[in-house]
């Protein structure tokens, strides 16, 4: 741990910008994978198209990119989502960026289907990856992409609707979702600016 009186050197002008979700083709299509959806969006608005490979020192798979002219890291953890505040902080360390210049991106049981929403900082809002990051990071001073994917219908478990694949009628609604977020990133780094 680094004395508190010697101030760590960051990257300020690197970005991570992190997708939340499961590893594996079983959970791929689900809402509670929206997160690496937007992941995959970035990846490819990149021209040509970036591809994530595995970063064994922090079980992440990322792509090193540019967007608006920042260099960027894009990355989806090997984890499974509750625990994933593990391999954000490892690259964060190994990256040296800082909080600030963290963008997390995920799935939002409160916010209305198909809502994209950018906040600084702020709570988890009862999301076990925030908590997870969050305790990591020893900092809200994060960003959070939420992706907001409803309640779940009826009295059905909340646990259980986020491990569910999207319904293919829904497609259409979740892949303008990713595109919005993915705009949302873009915007904040600068592109159009």
């Amino acid at each position: 741990m680094a004395s508190p009186n010697k101030k760590q050197h960051t990257n300020s002008d690197t970005w991570l910008i992190v997708g939340l979700g499961n590893p594996g083709d079983k959970y791929a299509n689900t809402r509670h994978n929206v997160g690496r959806m937007v992941i995959g969006e970035l990846l490819d608005r990149q021209v040509p198209a970036a591809s994530l490979n595995t970063h064994k020192k922090t079980n992440t798979d990322i792509a090193e990119v540019k967007i608006a002219g920042r260099k960027v890291v894009l990355a989806q953890p090997r984890t499974f989502m509750n625990v994933s505040g593990g391999p954000v902080q490892q690259l964060a360390a190994f990256f040296k960026i800082p909080a600030e210049n963290i963008i997390v991106a995920y799935d939002d049981l409160e916010g209305d289907p198909g809502a994209v929403k950018l906040r600084q900082s702020g709570g988890d809002k009862g999301h076990n990856g925030l908590k997870s990051i969050t305790k990591s990071l020893g900092t809200k001073d994060y960003w959070r992409l939420s992706c907001g994917i409803g309640r779940p219908p009826g009295r059905m478990d909340p646990a259980a609707y986020v491990l569910k694949p999207f319904p293919k009628s829904e497609a259409a609604e979740v892949a303008i979702m990713c595109a919005d977020a993915a705009d949302e990133v873009e915007r904040t780094l600068g592109v159009g600016n």
